[in-house]
């Protein structure tokens, strides 16, 4: 597997290589999803889940899936492919916390295809053609596990769960109780900031207060997102041994001079300008009284600053894995 590369000085390439992303970059959906829940509730355009309805502030529409299959990619891109870091052999059941489109729970179906793989979300939004040994379920990740001891899980699983998450803490203690002894808990996580080895990313005035009206908000509305330097303090708490935080500099753009940071930027780029609105919307509207108009406005304000080649920036992304110990 790769080695994290957080401490490296990613260098900028002064061409210009971002004209093909603009802010009409928004991918349109081709997923033919099911959905056994069909109460949705619309707002701001877009579509949310219906159970625990307002618990979670992200949309679950057919343009949040392709948002979500594009982190997908880009998770993995940064591992060169690996789907996760904690070092995990033969697992007999697995547990993907907030499986969202289920593509990350139905990818380790087929890589180990004698272990059991189930995946939860508040939203139904899964596909009906899984591998035989994967199963979805509506369920709240907040909620009491109701999993017997005889049900107890080799590998826990949860990815891009800030914002969505009240007690992490709390989260991470049932995720102790259900993972074997020996077993292996993985949060994947980005922060919701962006940095730069030049300063450049001070002059990103919009991105800025982006970043922190998403920081105010989502800490008024209870699931604080920018969570994932976090992490691993707070699985420490938990009781997990040998934690382990894996951080990948995740460069928004492609300026960086090395070629497949080049190309991780392009996707990186466009992640973050396909985030922008999704984040904002219900968050700005419901806590920092902006209406529709002054949210979109403000959208389309980050956008036109993200689309140029000016800032030199990055997101860090956290891998945090421990294990239970054999006699925890």
């Amino acid at each position: 597997m790769l080695q994290p590369n957080v401490d490296e000085h990613i260098q900028p390439d002064t061409s210009d290589d971002d004209s093909i992303l603009d802010t009409e970059s928004i991918l349109d959906s081709n997923l033919s999803l099911y959905s056994s829940v069909r109460d949705y509730s619309y707002e701001n355009g877009r579509r949310y889940h219906a159970y625990r309805h307002g618990q979670y502030p992200m949309p679950n529409d057919e343009a949040e899936q392709e948002r979500l299959e594009l982190m997908h990619h880009l998770f993995k891109l940064l591992l060169g492919g690996e789907s996760y870091r904690a070092p995990i052999h033969q697992p007999e059941r697995i547990l993907d916390v907030g499986t969202g489109t289920g593509t990350w729970a139905m990818e380790m179906a087929d890589e180990f295809p004698d272990a059991e793989i189930l995946g939860t979300d508040l939203s139904p939004i899964q596909p009906n053609w899984a591998p035989p040994n994967c199963s979805f379920v509506v369920d709240d990740a907040e909620s009491d596990w109701a999993y017997t001891k005889e049900e107890a899980f080799d590998y826990i699983h949860a990815r891009s769960m800030g914002g969505g998450i009240g007690d992490w803490e709390r989260l991470l203690r049932q995720a102790y109780e259900h993972v074997k002894p020996g077993g292996w808990v993985e949060i994947q996580e980005y922060e919701a900031w962006v940095y730069s080895d030049d300063g450049t990313d001070r002059d990103a005035v919009m991105v800025q207060a982006f970043q922190r009206k998403l920081e105010e908000a989502s800490t008024q509305f209870g699931k604080r997102m920018n969570v994932a330097h976090d992490l691993k303090g707070w699985m420490e708490n938990a009781g997990f041994a040998g934690v382990t935080d894996d951080i990948y500099k995740c460069p928004i753009g492609a300026w960086p001079k090395a070629p497949r940071l080049k190309e991780i930027g392009k996707v990186g780029k466009l992640a973050y300008l396909e985030a922008v609105e999704p984040y904002t919307l219900a968050l700005f509207t419901r806590v920092l009284g902006y209406t529709y108009d002054e949210a979109v406005e403000f959208v389309q304000k980050v956008h036109t600053e993200l689309c140029s080649s000016t800032y030199h920036v990055y997101v860090l992304f956290h891998y945090v894995y421990g294990q239970r110990p054999f006699g925890g």
